[in-house]
């Protein structure tokens, strides 16, 4: 299954930094759209609303959140339906799940051949993905060549950083210090 290199790598970072959020959904899931045509998958309405569920906010939401939304929608009343739903996005690329927080975030880069790299809000849970080229030197190539070492066989990568957004840098009202590089 080839896939393209992403030319929209410019809009890393959106889930922490101002864009037009609609131009992002709508782009994320005519990509998916697109794949799922060019690779025979069947892209079924409660696929897509899960999709949509992920891309609404850029955070982490749990099957439970998900599967909550799905049956507002009357699409799944049984977890099942969420979690289907889930491992199918996740089994091809469409979505993934951040270990760290036991939750799922749209891929914002679908199609394309990177290491998913989350940076995830402590304080407010936001998530952007980073996309880091799986060919490029420096991370991946040290990685992989950590493992060959070893001789040990990738599977799976994600990387994963916890700390605070530039909104949860801020000082608050109890006169907590901001984080450095916190907006004033």
């Amino acid at each position: 299954m080839a896939r393209m290199v992403d030319e929209d790598a410019a809009d890393d970072m959106l889930g922490m930094a101002a864009h037009d959020h609609r131009a992002c959904v709508d782009r994320v899931l005519a990509r998916v759209s697109a794949l799922c045509e060019a690779e025979g998958l069947r892209l079924t309405p409660t696929r897509r609303r899960a999709l949509e569920v992920l891309l609404e906010d850029h955070a982490a939401l749990g099957a439970y959140d998900v599967l909550r939304r799905l049956q507002e929608d009357g699409l799944g009343a049984q977890p099942p339906a969420a979690y289907r739903a889930l491992d199918f996005l996740v089994a091809h690329g469409f979505a993934h799940r951040i270990e760290r927080l036991n939750a799922f975030v749209a891929c914002m880069h679908p199609g394309t051949g990177h290491i998913p790299a989350f940076m995830i809000c402590r304080g407010c849970r936001a998530v952007a993905e980073a996309c880091v080229s799986a060919e490029a030197p420096g991370l991946g190539a040290a990685l992989a060549g950590e493992a060959a070492t070893l001789g040990f066989r990738i599977e799976r990568r994600v990387l994963e950083a916890e700390g605070l957004c530039p909104a949860c840098q801020v000082t608050d009202d109890a006169g907590n210090r901001a984080e450095p590089g916190a907006a004033p």
